[in-house]
Order: structure tokens, then C-alpha cells, then sequence
């Protein structure tokens, strides 16, 4: 890591040092060769933690002076490399935009891998797979993120018309899960059905109509659970060459919402898996 250089002040919102960060809630990094905006301690520590099995690097970090104290021991751990900038209150505040109570925000990079078939080739040989399809809600991606952290799914599946999880929103909903939990992105949802088959998944799409009632469903060692977007679901072309399955639930209600349907459905496969304490 080498010795640490001290943060450098900030006095000027203009400084094009920290121009990433002005106005972060109008605007975002994410889609810009990887780099995104995350909020809060919990993000750096869910990228610390991963040590040399990171996918996820800092460029430079923005902090609240008045934090910088309680940080120490963390911010011993970036690279030397990697710049600290720090402001006051009056500062930082008018470069994000609104009243930043974190005082915590940082610029990372994701480390994507090649492929969806090398992201399958890197899973271990029991594994739980969740697959999102035109996810367009960032709310809903970062919690979706957060439940498969919670029931340990060893990896997140996107299609190309699903939101991005790195968007600020997202990981600051997901709890940093969105940094913690392995994903790749993909081009074609049929597509992405076809190879999580070949690759020896037992591939389940979540419908209200689907024909089996999850609770009854024994995975074997690789299950993939395919989760649509909000009101029209998954479409007829995945739902044809997928298994199905379904929440029951009471008469009345169209359905759950997707980011608790998600989670409903992990913990019963992570449950019948062995995989939660």
C-alpha cells in the first residue's frame, strides 16, 4: 500500500479535481467505461474487504472534513495512489448539490468480466444464480442485490434492458451488496437462458401462472432464477424455454412486487440448497 499521503483540501466547488462529483443528483457515471458514484462507509468497506479479489477499485475519494478522523484506520487501507480530497460543510455541500449527512463519496471502477460464459466458467460447482430481466427501477435493482447478498446467491445475471447497479441509488438500496455480490451484464435475454442451460442450470422463471409452486421445487447442484420486470413480467419467448415457478399467494392481488418476489424465492432455493446458517 505504501505511506499514505494527507487528504488535500478542497476550498474552491469548482475545482476540477473533484468535478465528478458536482451535481450527483442530477446526474451519474455509471455507463462511462465502468466508473460509478458510491455514497458512505459501507461502500468502502465492501470494497476493502475483497482485498486482491476486488472487482471494484477507487480513483479518488471526497470526504467531510469533520469525518476524516474516524476514517483513519479505513482510509490507511487505499492504495497511496489514490487521492483524498476533503472540504467543509459550506463546500461539499454546494459541489454535490444537496446536504451530503454521509459526508462519504468516492469514484470506483468496475472490473467487468469478459463474458457472460466466462462469468459462468468462474462459479463454483453448487451454485445459486439470480437473472434479471428489464429490471428498470433502481430501487428495485438494489434491493433484488441486497436479497441476493442476504441468501448468499453467488452471482447476478443482467440483461441489456435492465438499470444499471451501479448507479448511486442502487448501491447505496442494495447496503453496498451491489459490490459485494458478482454480476456480469449480456446482450440477449434468450440468449442468456440457452447458455445458463448448457452451463448445467436448472433455469426457473418466476410467474404468477408458472406451473410449479416453489415451495415444492428440489434444486439440484446449480439453480438460476430468472426475475421480470414490474407489471408485465417475463415474456412468452423466456417462459418457453424455461422452467416455471410460482409464489403462492392469497386471491385478490395481481402479484408481489418483484424485488420481494426475489427475495421469497432465494431464501426458499438458499433454504432447500443448504445454504444459510
Amino acid at each position: 500500500m505504501g505511506t499514505r499521503p494527507a487528504p488535500i483540501r478542497i476550498n474552491d466547488p469548482a475545482d476540477e479535481r473533484i468535478a465528478e462529483f458536482v451535481s450527483i443528483r442530477e446526474r451519474d457515471l455509471t455507463g462511462r467505461t465502468n466508473r460509478f458514484i458510491a455514497e458512505g462507509t459501507v461502500v468502502l468497506n465492501a470494497v476493502l474487504a475483497a482485498g486482491a479479489k476486488a472487482r471494484f477499485s477507487f480513483d479518488k475519494l471526497f470526504i467531510l472534513e469533520k469525518r476524516l478522523a474516524g476514517l483513519e484506520g479505513l482510509l490507511q487501507q487505499l492504495p497511496a495512489e489514490v487521492p483524498v480530497y476533503t472540504a467543509n460543510r459550506q463546500v461539499m455541500d454546494q459541489v454535490t448539490g444537496f446536504a451530503m449527512h454521509r459526508g462519504v463519496l468516492a469514484v470506483g471502477r468496475h472490473s467487468p468480466p469478459a463474458n457472460l460464459e466466462t462469468f459462468l466458467a468462474g462459479l463454483p460447482d453448487k451454485s445459486l444464480l439470480l437473472a434479471c430481466i428489464g429490471i428498470a427501477n433502481h430501487d428495485n435493482m438494489g434491493s433484488i442485490f441486497r436479497n441476493a447478498g442476504v441468501f448468499g446467491a453467488d452471482g447476478v445475471v443482467i440483461d441489456q434492458t435492465s438499470c444499471d447497479p451501479l448507479y448511486r441509488k442502487s448501491i447505496r438500496v442494495s447496503v453496498g451488496a451491489a459490490l459485494r455480490v458478482p454480476f456480469c451484464r449480456t446482450d440477449n435475454a434468450t440468449r442468456m437462458v440457452q447458455m445458463l442451460q448448457n452451463a448445467g442450470f436448472e433455469v426457473y422463471g418466476l410467474s404468477p401462472a408458472g406451473s410449479a409452486d416453489i415451495a415444492n421445487l428440489q434444486p439440484k447442484d446449480k439453480v438460476a432464477l430468472i426475475v421480470g420486470t414490474e407489471g408485465p413480467g417475463l415474456g412468452p419467448e423466456i417462459l418457453e424455454i424455461a422452467h416455471t415457478a410460482r409464489i403462492p399467494q392469497a386471491p385478490g392481488m395481481d402479484s408481489l412486487n418483484v424485488a420481494t418476489a426475489t427475495g421469497v424465492a432465494l431464501w426458499q432455493m438458499a433454504t432447500q440448497m443448504g445454504r444459510l446458517n
